[in-house]
């Protein structure tokens, strides 16, 4: 695939722009899965206000994308990158692959594996100890989206893998990404310390449409309400006014009849 060479037993590493080279994903599934998590996050820290320029500017998220760690690892087929991570606190850019010699030795910070049948047993074992031992990632998740298998590792005593502690709804909390990660209609989603998810892009549009609706369906409830007290006020005037004409129409003849009355008399 790519070539090495040695000059007095000096390693000479390849270009820093090496393309990716992962397999094609299981299944549309899997596919969407990744999408969606890319998507959301990258809104996350894009485009909420209140997100921090650190979190704006300073990450990377990929997905089905090669990770390049070693020089002996360019001599076999054995391993394939993430199918999601995430690199915090570096450049926000495009890249063909990570290469981690290029990345000044960093490695990603949270990995999450979609497990599939041919994929699974490699996932929970092999890459388990590759992102331990070697990577030394903070955080492993991994997700099987047709059984729904769901799974957290963090590093931690005697720098090994110790499973996350889900909270009442099934959600783990990453350290590193400042996000639950949970199941929500069948799908691997990330929510907010709050507990609100975070929507992919188009689900944003769709949300803030719907604040659009609800807000002018409010503002025209109100003007509604508004002409109504206004048609009640006017009503409660016209009703005043009819009295204070019946009232004086009732002088007006009680003082006619006086004046009858005066007349008779004289």
């Amino acid at each position: 695939m790519l070539s090495i060479s040695e000059t007095d037993n000096a390693v000479k590493f390849p270009p820093s722009d090496l393309f990716s080279d992962e397999p094609p994903l299981e299944s549309y599934r899997h596919l969407r899965q990744i999408i969606l998590l890319l998507l959301s996050l990258e809104w996350w820290w894009q485009e909420r206000p209140d997100a921090s320029e650190n979190r704006r500017n300073n990450f990377f998220a990929a997905g089905n994308l090669t990770v390049y760690y070693s020089r002996h690892q360019l001599r076999s087929e054995d391993f394939r990158g993430p199918d999601f991570f995430v690199v915090l606190d570096t450049e926000h850019k495009e890249r063909k692959s990570w290469v981690v010699w290029e990345e000044n030795g960093k490695y990603p910070n949270a990995i999450v594996e979609i497990l599939s049948d041919t994929t699974a047993k490699v996932d929970r074992t092999d890459k388990r100890l590759i992102y331990q031992n070697i990577f030394r990632t903070p955080e492993y998740f991994w997700f099987d989206p047709y059984s729904l298998e769901f799974e957290g590792l963090r590093l931690g005593k005697g720098g090994k893998y110790w499973p996350i502690k889900a909270n009442e709804s099934g959600w783990l909390w990453s350290q590193q990404l400042e996000l639950y990660l949970g199941i929500v209609a069948q799908k691997l989603r990330f929510l907010t310390p709050d507990g609100d998810l975070v929507p992919a892009p188009s689900e944003a549009a769709i949300q803030e449409k719907l604040r659009a609706d609800v807000a002018e369906q409010r503002a025209e409830a109100e003007r509604q309400r508004a002409e109504s007290e206004r048609q009640k006020a006017e009503s409660e005037s016209q009703k005043a006014e009819a009295e204070r004409q019946r009232a004086e129409a009732a002088e007006a003849e009680l003082a006619r009849l006086r004046r009858q009355i005066e007349e008779l008399e004289n």
